[in-house]
């Protein structure tokens, strides 16, 4: 009998990177294709240990470097930064598909108090004067407009409208990242940083509902119309559902249980065992994100504690996943000491009924100094 747990965990972990040889080279050619495989991936500003990305990647490709995503994405453009549920770097080649969030971003302006709190009562005059002196000094920080008076002096201009500017054209598509510095954005005219994809007409409303659906389920494999919806966040729940039910009809898909779907083959798809190691995983990782999907399909019960005040956190500030095999069997806080070149292991919890044999810390002593070597420390304090 076929355990549909287990293989909704193995459909999730192949469609994320999960069940690919780690050691494999981490060229940009196999990086980039990693990521398209992924979706995207997560950018936070955190840095406990190291940035979002750089985890979620590191967790996929043991030789992963830094610097291989840097030209992928600011010299050969084949990536682009802007928004998912939050803050994410995308293959390039999918942008057409972001026109329409640019749109509905767009019309945002005029229904959102917030965003009309930052800009008094002339919106478009403000962004007219924030692009145009993009267009005309080229790539800007959003620093360089400090001190400046665009506006009315009360209100909204507490709240730094230059800057909330510059955020409301890079999210509407008006303006891309070109490159960070620091991880500040340096904000250039997307008509420069991707010329070719700019000038690209966006797909009509079914290619991009189809696209947006079936490539969330790919990557799913076992997804409600919610999480379909929700892995790019570029729908409506009714839209997937719609969806749901035109691909059943058409005979694309399953419904594996009730409101569970998975694509029609896939009780053929031929799974491979899950690499027998350990890897920490980014607290933003794909496979954590959805902290329901998780609890269901690994019963690991992940909750984000860097926003919660420090006497009321379970675990800690920076804690990440540990996933042996196709299960979650811990959690682990690191800290990188940079001064001293020290990565500490400040907390360790093991999930019940995980005992911590030999061949258990070994996996855990090689998972410490792969990332020991990620962030250059020189020594692990345990």
């Amino acid at each position: 009998m076929v355990d549909r747990n287990e293989v909704a965990r193995l459909l999730l972990l192949d469609g994320q990177g999960l069940l690919d040889d780690p050691d494999r080279p981490a060229t940009p050619k196999k990086l980039l294709r990693g990521i398209e495989g992924l979706g995207f991936v997560q950018v936070d500003s955190i840095v406990t240990v190291a940035r979002a990305h750089h985890l979620t990647l590191a967790a996929r490709f043991f030789r992963y470097r830094p610097e291989t995503l840097r030209r992928l994405l600011e010299d050969q453009r084949l990536l682009f930064e802007n928004w998912t549920h939050d803050a994410a770097i995308i293959p390039t080649a999918w942008f057409p598909h972001w026109k329409p969030r640019f749109a509905r971003m767009r019309e945002r302006i005029g229904s959102s108090g917030w965003w009309r709190e930052r800009f008094g009562e002339e919106p478009d005059r403000m962004l007219a004067e924030v692009e145009e002196r993009v267009r005309r000094e080229g790539p800007i920080l959003a620093r360089d407009f400090d001190g400046e008076h665009l506006g009315p002096e009360k209100g909204w201009w507490a709240w730094k409208p230059a800057k909330a500017a510059l955020e409301l054209l890079w999210r509407s598509g008006r303006l891309s990242i070109t490159r960070r510095v620091n991880f500040q954005k340096v904000y250039d005219l997307t008509e420069r940083v991707l010329p070719d994809h700019h000038a690209l007409p966006p797909p009509s409303l079914e290619t991009h509902i189809d696209w947006a659906c079936r490539s969330a389920l790919d990557r799913l494999g076992f997804a409600t119309p919610r999480e379909i919806a929700h892995f790019w966040s570029a729908l409506d729940v009714n839209a997937a559902k719609v969806w749901c039910a035109r691909a059943l009809e058409a005979g694309t898909i399953t419904e594996v249980t009730r409101g569970v779907w998975a694509a029609a083959n896939w009780q053929k798809r031929r799974l491979r065992t899950p690499p027998q190691l350990m890897r920490f995983l980014s607290p933003f990782d794909p496979v954590i994100r959805d902290r329901r999907r998780a609890l269901r399909l690994f019963g690991f019960d992940y909750r984000f504690e860097a926003f919660t005040p420090a006497n009321q956190r379970r675990y800690g500030y920076y804690v990440l996943p540990i996933l042996e095999g196709d299960r979650f069997v811990g959690r682990i806080e690191p800290k990188l000491v940079r001064e001293k070149e020290t990565l500490e292991v400040r907390g360790l919890w093991w999930e019940p009924k995980v005992k911590l044999t030999r061949v258990r810390r070994a996996r855990l002593d090689e998972a410490l100094e792969r990332m020991a070597a990620l962030v250059h420390a020189r020594h692990i304090v345990r």
